[in-house]
């Protein structure tokens, strides 16, 4: 079904290469500092840390909930360690700034990452203010998207409707739980095998590669306000 912007009152984005261009390679650096946390907890070289992080990663959601399940790993110490990075890639994004600010009705972020590293990522492209509020790993109980019950506990919480609701998210296969729940869905597809992972393509109702020039569209047609 296409997108009808008509029935949205609740915008919800996911952060990392939604929120910001994938070619900032911002996560490249989180995906490193994994590989190195891993490396150094399991005394394996790069190469295995690797395999795990990944295998970790498409059977759980994230690689720290494969973490935690299997080696009791503390998600705070994890996500401090592997947070730590360089926020020089990303610039304020006045254009995306103004565009979430006419979008009508509620704004959220809907994110794996951990509310500190979202804070750092939108204050550097200076729209914290863009949005009412945040539900994160911590939130999920570390049951990450897209285990349902992470949908459940966010729609619940914030008082959502789903069914006057979009989600905007890069990672095809966490958009299914939200089209089960009513959403309607945008999926930011970059060509990327990980975000290919799993697409049902009766659950993504748009597809797109540029967030703020989609955004761009909507109001040239007088969708925003």
């Amino acid at each position: 079904m296409p997108f009808d912007p008509s029935r949205v009152d609740c915008w919800i984005f996911d952060l990392d290469n939604t929120l910001y261009p994938a070619e900032t390679c911002l996560f490249d650096q989180i995906d490193v500092r994994m590989g190195a946390y891993i490396a150094d907890l399991l005394g394996c070289d790069h190469a295995e840390a690797r395999r795990v992080q990944k295998m970790y990663f498409h059977d759980h959601g994230t690689t720290l909930a494969g973490l935690m399940h299997f080696h009791g790993v503390d998600p705070y110490e994890f996500l401090g360690y592997v947070h730590d990075v360089d926020m020089a890639p990303l610039n304020r994004a006045p254009r995306l700034e103004e565009r979430l600010m006419r979008l009508p009705g509620r704004r959220l972020i809907f994110t794996n990452g951990d509310a500190a590293y979202a804070t750092r990522v939108l204050d550097a492209l200076g729209i914290t203010h863009c949005f009412e509020g945040l539900w994160d790993i911590h939130a999920m109980e570390y049951k990450p998207k897209p285990e349902p019950s992470a949908y459940r506990g966010f729609v619940s919480a914030f008082g959502i409707d789903p069914t006057r609701s979009v989600f905007f998210e890069d990672s095809a296969r966490n958009l299914t739980p939200a089209k089960a729940m009513g959403m309607q869905t945008v999926w930011l597809d970059f060509g990327t095998d990980w975000g290919a992972r799993a697409r049902d393509e009766t659950a993504i109702d748009e597809t797109i590669d540029d967030l703020a020039a989609w955004l761009d569209a909507l109001a040239a047609d007088g969708h925003l306000g």
